[in-house]
């Protein structure tokens, strides 16, 4: 397993910390982190129409990658997390319950179980 894959969610969270620290500014408030988050997640939407979809990119459009995209939410998610104090370690764990819960048999599964 390599270093990357090692890394929790718990230690992203305290290194987006230490860089925003960093900064006399620290966090913006949590509706401009939202707004944030919105561009950012507008600019990957035009990524995966660019990859997947029938929109070509402009000639004169930087290239970038949905990876990229995908890495700028992903840390203003967790700049958003910390600002509010939220660890998203718990959060996950709380909506993987739910969702294996609340969904077990919304799909058809692979095991072709259909209840318990």
């Amino acid at each position: 397993m390599s270093e990357s894959e090692q890394r929790s969610l718990q230690s992203m969270q305290t290194e987006v910390d230490d860089y925003i620290q960093q900064f006399k500014t620290g966090y913006f408030s949590p509706l401009g982190q939202m707004a944030r988050l919105t561009e950012e997640v507008g600019e990957l939407a035009r990524e995966v129409n660019h990859y997947y979809g029938e929109k070509q990119k402009k000639a004169d459009e930087k290239p970038k990658t949905v990876s990229e995209e995908l890495g700028d939410v992903f840390f203003v998610l967790i700049s958003m997390a910390n600002s509010l104090e939220i660890d998203l370690t718990e959060v996950f764990e709380e909506n993987m319950a739910k969702f294996n819960k609340r969904d077990r048999y919304r799909f058809e599964r692979k095991d072709g179980k259909t209840h318990d």
